[in-house]
């Protein structure tokens, strides 16, 4: 196995604890890119090109200030994550006011989260992406459901408006996925045969 260091391009704390199932080494890095919206995009192509800018960005930084180059290669993870309703898509609500006007519109509803995934060998520039879509069924919601939610749980950084490793569940009827670890925002099983396609062995 070649000797990368692995590098998630996220601060979330969500996504940190996702990846330390691997039981691999990584460090965080922030992306700091600005998540632009291009007109006709769909979900998938937007969540995997932010995932390859995200990526990107930190194989940039690491590679103009990284002395380390010379003894190991970063292998650059980048996620993002794209969820819509009726075609609208679903922000992080910043406050109560708009997390609840979202779960209202949620409520009954099924919304699609398509999380996009890219890892990037920061030395030879080769990169692979990846999409996996899940689908969310709310049931039919009470305001004071909503509001009891939101009070509890305070999901207001969480696109959607809630925690699905939380409470979050109890807003739904059910989940349509191949990895319940892409709901909170990275699809571990994805990142595994991506990993396994450039030499990285987790159960090695």
């Amino acid at each position: 196995m070649q000797n990368f260091k692995l590098v998630l391009a996220s601060t979330s704390p969500y996504r940190a604890e996702i990846l330390t199932k691997l039981n691999i080494p990584f460090i965080q890095q922030p992306s700091d890119i600005e998540e632009t919206e291009i007109p006709g995009e769909t979900p998938d192509a937007r969540a995997m090109r932010l995932s390859r800018e995200k990526a990107e960005a930190v194989v940039k930084h690491l590679t103009n200030s990284s002395s380390e180059q010379n003894d190991c290669s970063y292998l650059v993870i980048g996620s993002d994550q794209v969820a819509h309703i009726d075609g609208e898509v679903l922000h992080k609500p910043g406050n109560f006011d708009n997390a609840v006007r979202q779960l209202k519109k949620s409520s009954g509803k099924q919304a699609a989260f398509h999380t996009g995934l890219t890892l990037i060998n920061a030395q030879s520039g080769e990169h692979l992406s990846d999409c996996e879509i899940t689908r969310v069924n709310f049931l039919e919601l009470t305001e004071s459901q909503i509001t009891n939610y939101l009070k509890i749980e305070e999901p207001y950084n969480c696109a959607g408006s809630f925690k699905s490793e939380g409470l979050g569940v109890t807003l739904f009827e059910s989940i349509e996925t191949s990895d319940p670890n892409s709901l909170v925002g990275l699809p571990l099983i994805k990142l595994t045969k991506l990993l396994r396609k450039f030499g990285v062995e987790p159960l090695s």
